[in-house]
């Protein structure tokens, strides 16, 4: 067995390749495209050993991944703040890196992440890109919002962007450019428009199969866009450790597995989802119920870790 440690770049894949006692076998760089990788794997074939290989999170890694997962090789995918934690080093480059992830994948202590599988990775991109066009919409209609207040003209009507305020847009008069900004923002927000419909039709024609969000849309507050998001997640997460609990049935053990169960407290299941300003806590009871659903702000708060796990004995 030889191990491979990758680092990746925007134009090469360092790699340094060592043996089972530690020696370096070869060190090089190929290119990270495909023609790149199949020249990498014939090059390191002729040693005629299996080859276990890590490479550092970000972007690209994947595609190296599943391509040298192709080519029979055994790839990790490690996680980029672990390995600075295990192996902080003074001087820092490609090629150190490199050695560094050879080094902890022979000692097998690589801090590998979890890797979805190319269809989960398809739904997540549906979602994901409805939710990128989405933002880009409110993001525009913040900016007709903003010139309107720039000049002084309040909004009567509840909603600018129905049929009532875009009449009163038409007839607003604003002195150049500001006119042109609106006009030319109506313009791309109808684009917006069109684009998400399509999105949401297809979401709709994927998720009217998808075991899981028929479930969901039985929890009250849960549409079938976020089911759809959700029910991702949870086929993502279908390796999730349900047999902690005995299930009352399969379609009770299929709704507890679409809420990414973190822990078992006390005999209900509790979903911790952390981000950048807040914190969103899911208890499910014993019968399957949402007991507790709530966020905590944490852009203030310094210690964010220490406040999570008071959340944590708070909800236990």
């Amino acid at each position: 067995m030889l191990y491979a440690g990758l680092d990746l770049s925007r134009k090469r894949l360092d790699f340094h390749l060592l043996d089972r006692d530690g020696a370096t076998v070869e060190v090089g760089a190929a290119p990270p495209d495909a023609d790149g990788l199949l020249g990498l794997t014939r090059r390191l074939d002729r040693h005629r050993e299996p080859i276990r290989a890590a490479i550092e999170s970000m972007n690209g890694a994947r595609f190296v991944h599943d391509r040298l997962e192709l080519a029979g090789w055994q790839v990790e995918i490690a996680d980029a703040q672990k390995v600075k934690g295990l192996a902080p080093l003074a001087c820092k480059t490609d090629r150190i890196d490199a050695w560094v992830l050879a080094e902890l994948t022979r000692r097998d202590l690589v801090p590998a992440i979890w890797l979805p599988d190319p269809m989960v990775r398809a739904e997540r991109e549906r979602a994901r890109w409805r939710l990128h066009l989405v933002r880009h919409r409110s993001s525009l209609k913040q900016r007709v919002h903003a010139v309107l207040l720039t000049h002084g003209k309040p909004c009567p009507v509840s909603d600018l962007f129905g049929v009532r305020g875009r009449q009163l847009l038409a007839r607003l008069g604003l002195p150049e450019p500001w006119q042109a900004t609106i006009e030319a923002s109506m313009r791309l927000i109808d684009e917006l428009e069109r684009e998400i419909s399509d999105c949401e039709r297809e979401l709709r024609r994927l998720g009217a199969d998808h075991r899981y969000v028929p479930l969901l849309l039985t929890v009250p507050g849960i549409g079938w866009v976020l089911a759809y998001d959700r029910g991702t997640l949870g086929l993502a997460r279908s390796d999730a450790p349900v047999s902690a609990v005995d299930p009352v049935d399969d379609d009770a053990a299929v709704f507890v597995r679409c809420l990414l169960p973190r822990e078992v407290t006390g005999g209900e299941w509790m979903d911790l989802a952390v981000g950048q300003e807040f914190v969103e806590v899911l208890v499910v009871g014993p019968r399957h119920e949402v007991v507790v659903a709530s966020g905590h702000d944490l852009g203030r708060r310094r210690d964010r870790r220490q406040q999570v796990a008071q959340d944590r004995v708070l909800f236990r």
